[in-house]
């Protein structure tokens, strides 16, 4: 299936997989680059050395073009832009808008820009400053997330651009893909479908607890960092509810100590990145150092298996996905039920059964 985003990234098939934190390293990155799609790898909770090194990894594994995600606001973006130009990788995503001059320094490189953005204005504000694409994340959508839901989100900024529109936030399987193509969009991006297949490192205990998760287990804290975060409800996040500032803030330095270990970041940097994202926003201090180390908190789930310490960014898509394909797997499931739908609709059999 042709799209603007398949022309644009060279892949075949028009959906992404998200930079998922411990989540999107080099074996998911690969087996989605392989099967088709385009594999975005995870940056932030890599130091730069690691950076190069997953890269590589990914490289030896594949042909196909790939992704590499990053924190525009880190105080070592401009070097792990500069990796990703040397080792060839053929796409940047962003979490957070990058700046003009990072997009043209970025683009005069070959490198094709995709932010992901949470409203129409950021939308705009990143076409106009030269990005090739954007992918649009609706409240759906795990992790950071905001209230607009895909269904109105989406037409609003394919509506407001000139540029590719990648959907995201809801979507699991063929049905969804030609629906968000139905409203302007050129692909899907799925993260919590994703992480839930066979050729994800995510611990098999972690795996169950998403599988074993209704829609109703899936919501919306602000306890973790400050901000709007999707993830499943567990105990930890309802520990962080219940804290005072106090424990917070005790527990935001332990985790804060762990994350710059192997972050390579340094405490300025760290407390720096942390008041980037506390930019414009009401933040306590033991919450802008959970913002700047929220990726400890998840390495205790994604790597380390405890879905008791850990947080579980989730979509509201896992309260309906019940299996592990492998990603080839996925990625053909999608395509021949979305190609299935679109033959149907083309012959008229979803009218006669309407």
């Amino acid at each position: 299936m042709e799209t603007a985003l398949t022309r644009l990234v060279g892949v075949r098939h028009p959906i992404v997989q998200t930079g998922m934190g411990w989540v999107a390293g080099p074996r998911l990155v690969s087996a989605t680059a392989n099967a088709g799609a385009l594999g975005i790898l995870a940056s932030a909770t890599m130091d730069t050395d690691r950076l190069r090194e997953a890269i590589r990894e990914v490289k030896s594994r594949t042909r196909a073009p790939f992704g590499v995600n990053l924190r525009a606001d880190a105080a070592d973006a401009g070097d792990r832009v500069r990796i990703m130009i040397e080792e060839g990788v053929r796409v940047a995503s962003f979490a957070l808008a990058p700046s003009a001059e990072l997009i043209a320094g970025l683009k005069e490189a070959g490198v094709v820009v995709i932010p992901s953005i949470g409203a129409r204005r950021h939308a705009e504000k990143v076409a106009a400053w030269g990005a090739d694409a954007v992918i649009v994340q609706g409240g759906e959508g795990g992790g950071h997330t905001g209230e607009v839901a895909t269904t109105v989100l989406l037409p609003q900024v394919v509506d407001a651009v000139d540029i590719p529109v990648v959907a995201a936030g809801g979507f699991f399987d063929g049905r969804g893909l030609v629906a968000a193509l139905a409203y302007g969009a050129a692909g899907v991006a799925m993260g919590t479908r994703f992480l839930l297949t066979s050729d994800s490192t995510v611990p098999d205990a972690v795996k169950a607890a998403y599988l074993a998760a209704t829609v109703k287990d899936v919501t919306v804290t602000r306890a973790v960092d400050g901000l709007p975060h999707r993830m499943l409800r567990t105990e930890l996040v309802d520990t962080l509810e219940r804290s005072g500032r106090a424990r917070a803030l005790a527990h935001a330095v332990r985790r804060a100590a762990g994350f710059r270990k192997l972050s390579g970041l340094t405490w300025p940097q760290l407390v720096r990145d942390g008041l980037a994202m506390k930019h414009g926003k009401e933040l306590t201090w033991s919450q802008v150092l959970l913002a700047a180390n929220t990726p400890m908190l998840l390495r205790s789930a994604m790597v380390d298996g405890r879905t008791d310490l850990g947080v579980m960014a989730s979509g509201q898509v896992a309260g309906v996905i019940d299996d592990l394909p492998s990603c080839a797997e996925l990625v053909a499931g999608v395509m021949d039920q979305a190609a299935s739908i679109v033959g149907e609709l083309a012959s008229g059999g979803a009218s006669m059964r309407a």
